[in-house]
């Protein structure tokens, strides 16, 4: 069957039920060609395509990072940024002030920025 779809020239000896069953194949062949098409397109905008938006939202979060933003690591710590160096960061844990030296992809969340306490005192003052 293929053979005549790849060489047609072989069909020199063909009856027209013979060019109508080819004609059907090539149907088959065509529908089965465009649901693998529409099933890859499928995977990537509901697979590849929200996991790049997220890994692209969390990449920006990491590189916005402030001293005195209060954060949460992979592992569940909780503390606030006392000082940053290129891939590490340097946090405060607790009320006896540990500090610990993390690496930035470390970092989970950020659950309160500096910039909002600067904000709400100046609500305040009004």
């Amino acid at each position: 069957m293929f053979g005549k779809i790849i060489f047609p020239f072989l069909n020199e000896g063909a009856t027209p039920a013979d060019a109508a069953a080819d004609a059907g194949g090539m149907n088959s062949l065509f529908s089965t060609v465009i649901m693998i098409v529409l099933f890859g397109a499928l995977i990537y905008f509901m697979m590849y395509r929200p996991q790049k938006k997220q890994e692209k939202a969390v990449n920006e979060m990491r590189s916005s990072l402030k001293t005195g933003d209060e954060i949460s690591t992979t592992g569940g710590i909780l503390g606030k940024i006392i000082q940053i160096k290129d891939d590490f960061l340097i946090i405060e844990t607790g009320a006896d002030r540990t500090k610990l030296k993390i690496t930035k992809w470390a970092v989970r969340a950020v659950e309160h920025r500096e910039e909002e306490d600067e904000e709400e005192e100046d609500d305040d003052e009004e």
